[in-house]
């Protein structure tokens, strides 16, 4: 199963060494590292206890961006109430997900800093939240007990071997073709004076969730693309893609 774990800016080196373990005693061992104070680290091998070669394989990148670039589905971790609203998923319905869409490529769950979590600039990069029912009195987990418990759901599923169809007929975009759309979709709606860059208030993250809802395949990416090409004002008068 493609599935990817990704912690982004991790503080604490024995936390990453966590992860590995709990990954690897659920088989999924690809882990992506965006900054992370410290690593490699011997607190981090000592924490990995025998998964140490899923740090030696780990990836470490620059940026989230980078990280998700050929991931086609991607699960952000997070337990704080938004002001915008999401599409929010428990650990079970969300390892069946990533299970369907890990048969057309790879999908990836993010992970935030230990005391701050995933911002809403990482989560605009999510098709969903992943939320841990905790008890409301004491909410907090360690990084690697919510890891393990997303990687223990895609174990179960793993085991029950039941045959998922892709949720499309076709791929979903990719994580580097969304951003790319995102992109030019904001400097055509600041060309044509919709979006003011000096007050753009939150509708580019808004527009980003209605997206995120549709879940468009790479050629409906590369349509709409299109579209916008054709309203530069370049090419006005001009509908080729």
């Amino acid at each position: 199963m493609s599935v990817r774990i990704i912690l982004v800016g991790t503080t604490h080196p024995g936390n990453i060494g966590a992860v590995a373990r709990a990954m690897k005693n659920m088989g999924i061992h690809d882990l992506v590292l965006v900054n992370p104070r410290y690593f490699p680290h011997a607190e981090a091998d000592a924490r990995a206890s025998g998964a140490e070669d899923v740090l030696q394989s780990a990836r470490v990148v620059e940026s989230l961006d980078e990280a998700l670039s050929d991931c086609v589905y991607i699960a952000g971790a997070s337990a704080r109430s938004r002001s915008i609203g999401w599409p929010s998923m428990m650990p079970r319905e969300c390892a069946e997900r990533l299970t369907a869409e890990a048969c057309v490529g790879t999908v990836a769950a993010v992970f935030g800093p230990e005391n701050s979590g995933l911002t809403n600039e990482d989560l605009d990069r999510c098709h969903t939240l992943l939320t841990i029912p905790t008890d409301p009195g004491f909410s907090s987990l360690n990084l690697a007990m919510a890891v393990q418990v997303l990687t223990y759901e895609l174990r179960v599923c793993a085991i029950d071997n039941v045959p998922v169809a892709p949720t499309s007929e076709a791929p979903l975009a990719s994580g580097e073709e969304l951003e790319h759309f995102y992109v030019h979709l904001e400097q055509v709606l600041t060309a044509s004076k919709f979006l003011d860059p000096e007050n753009p208030r939150l509708l580019m993250r808004r527009l980003r969730r209605l997206f995120s809802r549709a879940e468009p395949e790479s050629n409906e990416v590369n349509i709409l693309r299109g579209i916008l090409k054709s309203l530069e004002p370049a090419n006005s008068g001009c509908a080729e893609q």
